[in-house]
């Protein structure tokens, strides 16, 4: 841990060193390796104390005032305390989802339905002309196909639409 201690119109004392190291060890247990840097100052009769925590690529701030420079520097490092904490839970839980997210993957591709008829349809056929077959299917822009007794052949048809959206096809049996 490299802690680097500043004070501005105000001079740092052995015992606020020594009290900020002391303090510091309750953010240290969360890293292996830290830098931290500390800016005190005096403005009118507010004590400000900054903190600076950089570690595993992450930055957590904390600055607060108070009369006495203990004070803020306690308060300093309870915010910065919470803050880790927080980044902590939030990473472990991302962690966490993104396990469950591939465990649930893995156990749909292993329960994967194939050359099963998995839904059945039932519906009316109407005896109709093939062009009023286009009309019915029109009407119902959510369907491909719509399937009829043609009246001229009284065979089962299907029509449908074709991909250009515009054109229709027309499926008979033979004989």
């Amino acid at each position: 841990m490299k802690i680097k201690i500043t004070g501005k119109e105000l001079k740092v004392t052995q015992s606020i060193n020594d009290y900020i190291e002391k303090k510091m060890e309750r953010i240290a247990k969360y890293f292996e390796e830290l830098e931290v840097q500390v800016t005190l100052k005096t403005e009118k009769n507010e004590q400000i104390a900054e903190i600076y925590v950089t570690a595993n690529g992450e930055k957590y701030i904390a600055i607060t005032q108070d009369k006495d420079m203990y004070a803020s520097i306690d308060k300093d490092i309870d915010i910065l305390e919470g803050q880790i904490r927080k980044a902590k839970t939030k990473r472990e839980k991302m962690m966490k989802e993104a396990s469950i997210k591939t465990m649930e993957t893995k156990q749909e591709e292993s329960m994967e339905i194939k050359d099963e008829i998995i839904k059945n349809s039932y519906y009316e056929i109407k005896p109709m002309l093939p062009e009023d077959a286009i009309c019915k299917l029109k009407e119902k822009p959510t369907h491909n196909f719509l399937v009829f007794v043609n009246i001229e052949t009284e065979k089962v048809n299907v029509i449908y639409k074709l991909k250009d959206g515009k054109n229709y096809g027309l499926v008979e049996p033979e004989a």
